[in-house]
């Protein structure tokens, strides 16, 4: 392991001393898993079990950016359980038969409590400790019954919540927030306006009335037993199309194989969530997915004075399966191990064309916001580039020369490869099981 690694994974072990994360980073580290692809993918598969995560790091051998600096995103939703959830699960499946799918098809039923929210891979954990300190501190206060009140408009229907209860939960949402900031550094921006649950979003004026219809059959009073979840999503894939593969497909020739079905089917050029590897395949072969489809729960805390506080703590996403507990696995062979490994240590030369600017992200007061009084630079948000290069000037120098963000990086990178092929007419984050794509 290198210098650098072992520190890296000494100071993780060092901050999360007595948790179970240890052990999972030991199993994985015990693998021959270089430290940041560890962290990587714990954070990408929810902190779960180590097979989870070995699953992914063996999915993604040939991702190219695997070793990208990209956190992930995060976000904490209030959701309903219980007699309600059902009652709004069946209203998404009659209000998308009768009346199309609309925006609010693609997350499932939830209270936003802050928005999206970057946290650095090996401080994960301590957002699961933020989640159950602020639970912890509001459970006797959250109330027993969250009162729902119908509202619509010409392209929005959804309850609302008001009064004491809102103002209990936005507290929670702040106190989250704190701690999240204390603990793990993060900067999370809590909900502070009106809290709802949506129904329907951007839907046609014309469906309105069917609508609501619908949403009246839905009795704000069912037993219900609210739960805040912690969820993440890629940050590089947000503004992707999602498809979810509904068939195999291997492509007879890699070279040719766009040319192949090009001539009976429209071709995309797709990246694998499963792989993060890239190439081209039918659009018949897909369809469209809810953006939620790729999100991963990392922890939940139920406001319920009855849950035994040890399963509120985590919300043991994923490790009870059957009311069984099973331990984490670490049997992998030896060979395999070694092939990941002298994949992973590969390194390429890319030459990037453009991407998302600091500027476009930050305004123009970017550069004030990443120095130091003395003229250094520092890093105030994961968006921000690591470093950046020296110029005789200083910092000075990139005024008026703006460099790439995190984001923008991969962007460029991806920009390379859509462009250098004029038989693809959209990019789109593929999901599900689509065995090997065609590689251009």
């Amino acid at each position: 392991m290198a210098a650098g690694e072992t520190q890296l994974y000494a100071k993780v072990s060092n901050k999360l001393k007595g948790r179970s994360t240890p052990s999972l980073l030991d199993s994985l580290l015990g693998m021959g898993f270089p430290a940041h692809t560890v962290l990587k993918a714990l954070a990408a598969t929810g902190r779960k079990t180590v097979e989870e995560a070995s699953d992914w790091l063996h999915c993604h051998c040939n991702d190219p950016s695997l070793d990208d600096p990209i956190p992930q995103e995060y976000a904490l939703f209030l959701c309903p359980t219980g007699s309600l959830l059902e009652k709004l699960q069946e209203f998404w499946r009659e209000s998308k038969r009768q009346c199309t799918k609309n925006r609010a098809h693609e997350v499932f039923p939830h209270i936003t409590l802050c928005d999206f929210f970057t946290c650095e891979d090996q401080k994960v954990e301590c957002l699961y400790e933020a989640l159950k300190r602020a639970g912890d501190r509001i459970l006797g206060s959250f109330p027993s019954v969250v009162p729902l009140v119908l509202h619509s408009s010409v392209s929005y229907l959804g309850f609302f919540v008001n009064d004491s209860p809102a103002d209990v939960i936005r507290e929670f949402a702040a106190t989250f927030a704190t701690e999240a900031s204390v603990l793990a550094d993060c900067t999370v921006k809590p909900c502070t306006k009106q809290l709802h649950l949506t129904l329907a979003h951007k839907f046609y004026p014309h469906h309105q009335r069917t609508l609501e219809q619908l949403a009246r059959a839905i009795h704000p009073g069912h037993s219900c037993q609210w739960t805040a979840a912690l969820y993440s999503r890629d940050m590089r894939f947000v503004h992707y199309q999602t498809l979810k593969a509904l068939f195999q497909y291997k492509p007879q020739n890699e070279r040719t194989s766009s040319r192949t079905v090009s001539a009976a089917a429209r071709v995309r050029l797709g990246i694998s969530h499963r792989t993060g590897c890239r190439g081209f395949l039918p659009e018949n072969y897909t369809e469209r997915a809810s953006e939620c489809d790729t999100w991963v729960k990392h922890r939940t805390y139920t406001f319920s004075l009855a849950v035994d506080l040890n399963s509120r703590k985590d919300g043991a996403a994923g490790s009870k399966r059957n009311g069984e507990f099973h331990p984490p696995q670490t049997s992998r062979s030896l060979s395999s191990v070694q092939a990941l490994q002298a994949t992973i240590v590969r390194k390429s030369v890319l030459v990037v064309r453009h991407g998302e600017r600091v500027d476009q992200i930050f305004g123009k007061s970017w550069l004030q916001q990443c120095s130091t009084p003395d003229g250094k630079y520092y890093r105030p948000d994961l968006n921000f580039p690591c470093s950046l290069p020296r110029r005789s000037n200083g910092i000075k120098d990139f005024e008026n020369d703006p460099p790439l963000s995190s984001c923008g990086i991969f962007q460029s990178r991806m920009a390379g490869m859509f462009e250098d092929h004029s038989v693809v007419w959209g990019k789109c984050l593929v999901t599900g099981s689509l065995g090997r794509l065609g590689k251009p």
